[in-house]
């Protein structure tokens, strides 16, 4: 009956993410021993404090439908913590709480996009931002980079790409998959690009913001006065704070593109979760000092996997500097035959660790680059050791 579906959804491509982590559930369920490293979840607890939050909400008979756009203490709270980790300034009118940043994507996608507008996504890029674009109607064309270029798009790339059609640039910084970041320097050189076509608006995705080990510092392109009025800041609670299941996200804009997500929410989800919102006013308020813990091991975790993997002959790393992947080059494995299976691209790679090492990864075409794969250390170290453990042997074979 797929020909009663709509060619909307059959052109959807399922999230190579959540499609790994079901095949490693499945062999799970057969009785296999899958070490899962796809899925970009902290293998942390929510904090004790936020927790306590959520409980006090639910004490205090927050059980009503929340407003579309968010309670008005959780906008407070989102317009301190701009002000306090951007230096951006936001009013509640420029605020949008959604079910996740995923929403908080998809309601930008719908209130901009008409069809055959283009969005150029350097790549890699988050899985999810090419089918997102396709569903609004709109033209994702990818900005390809490279590991030597640590995954980062150059000003004369991004002029290169943009056609009278271009109506969007999406990025996240850190970047999921590759974890790089891009300085204040690096944006502003992108932004004097952006100043000669002024019909471009930046979707700035900064989810793994506070996951950073140091190297460059966080910047905002909002926090330029000539794009603080093109540009849509996102972020959300699920990686810093351990709060994937909660389903908090939200975006700072100009008050026409926030009124619009506001108008398109109405009719699709209404307002997020009201207890989940009553526990992220106190997430959001709260010093980030107190997730450091998460991020100081983060950083051991990404010594150990780097150290591990560049042992392994064939695998090139760059060194993340933020979130909680590495993004290794593996193309010295294609056209090589290991166990009678024929690697001819990173899908395949993926799959054979899948069957052959017992370690669940993500394909790097899921993320518009063909060479990689992406691997997750948000898990304990010893799931590090023995996932790197068992690739060595199945690779050395």
């Amino acid at each position: 009956m797929i020909d009663q579906l709509s060619d909307r959804i059959n052109n959807v491509t399922p999230s190579a993410t959540l499609e790994m982590a079901a095949k490693a559930r499945e062999l799970r369920a057969a009785g296999k021993d899958i070490i899962g490293l796809s899925l970009g979840e902290p293998d942390f607890n929510t904090p004790d404090y936020i927790k306590d939050a959520a409980i006090q909400a639910v004490n205090d008979n927050y059980n009503s439908y929340t407003p579309v756009d968010g309670y008005v203490a959780l906008k407070d709270a989102i317009i301190t913590k701009f002000k306090r980790d951007n230096g951006l300034d936001y009013e509640r009118s420029q605020l949008v709480v959604s079910t996740g940043a995923k929403q908080a994507l998809y309601n930008v996608a719908q209130i901009l996009l008409n069809a055959g507008d283009e969005v150029l996504l350097p790549c890699p890029y988050w899985v999810s931002y090419s089918d997102i674009v396709k569903l609004a109607g709109g033209v994702p064309v990818e900005v390809k980079t490279s590991l030597e270029s640590d995954f980062k798009m150059t000003p004369a790339q991004l002029e290169a790409a943009i056609t009278p059609k271009t109506k969007m640039l999406w990025y996240s910084s850190p970047c999921n998959p590759s974890g790089s970041i891009y300085s204040a320097q690096e944006l502003r050189a992108l932004a004097d690009v952006l100043q000669k076509h002024p019909q471009i608006i930046v979707v700035s995705d900064e989810i793994y913001e506070h996951i950073n080990y140091g190297v460059t510092e966080h910047a905002s392109m909002a926090a330029f006065a000539d794009m603080y009025e093109r540009t849509v800041t996102v972020n959300g609670v699920a990686k810093a704070f351990a709060m994937t299941g909660w389903r908090i996200g939200y975006i700072g804009a100009p008050t026409y593109i926030a009124r619009a997500c506001n108008k398109l929410q109405g009719q699709v989800t209404s307002g997020a979760n009201c207890i989940a919102q009553r526990a992220v006013i106190t997430a959001l308020t709260e010093s980030p000092e107190r997730v450091q813990y998460m991020v100081d091991k983060f950083k051991e975790r990404r010594k150990l996997i780097l150290g591990l993997l560049n042992a392994i002959d064939g695998f090139k790393c760059n060194e993340p500097e933020g979130a909680f992947y590495v993004y290794p080059d593996v193309t010295a494995y294609f056209g090589r035959t290991l166990n009678g299976v024929t690697i001819n691209n990173a899908s395949d790679f993926a799959m054979y660790l899948l069957e052959h090492a017992n370690v669940a990864t993500v394909t790097g075409d899921a993320f518009g680059n063909g060479n990689c794969i992406r691997i997750s250390y948000a898990a304990s170290e010893a799931d590090i050791k023995e996932a790197i453990a068992r690739i060595k042997q199945a690779l050395a074979s």
